[in-house]
């Protein structure tokens, strides 16, 4: 006997098959810049987010923006808030990819440790960034 889905399958947005391959290659960096950012400020300007409109820049996403968000959609972001709260930036890379009308968590933990990453990434925290933000918008193409 077949099972008839209850809901109808909403097709995903190109962006987040594109947002899974760039941070496959390119964790190191990513490892890196979350490291660099997170002795930069700690946890207080938030979660580093990936925001993709209109052009793919890094954001910080406060905790607080993201618990609003969380109460708007029915607290579907739940398991986000966790991994939020329990970050451990010495060994986990958390960021959240942000697109149209939708968002998506990057949450790796290295083969090497994101304070190494940083240390073997030959840039300083604004050159890692540029980098990045320049490697997003031509990886990743958002409609």
């Amino acid at each position: 006997m077949m099972f008839a889905s209850t809901q109808p399958e909403i097709p995903q947005p190109k962006w987040l098959h594109q947002l899974d391959k760039f941070v496959k290659a390119h964790q190191q960096e990513l490892a890196a810049l979350s490291w660099a950012l997170w002795q930069q400020n700690g946890d207080s300007k938030g979660t580093i987010g990936i925001d993709l409109q209109p052009k793919p820049h890094f954001v910080y996403c406060p905790k607080e923006a993201i618990e609003k968000f969380n109460d708007n959609v029915d607290n579907k972001l739940q398991e986000i808030l966790g991994l939020v709260e329990n970050h451990k930036p010495e060994v986990e890379v958390l960021m959240i990819g942000i697109g149209k009308e939708q968002i998506k968590l990057v949450y790796f933990e290295p083969e090497t440790p994101p304070p190494v990453c940083y240390r073997q990434v030959d840039k300083d925290l604004d050159g890692l960034m540029d980098v990045l933000e320049e490697l997003l918008a031509e990886e990743i193409i958002v409609n």
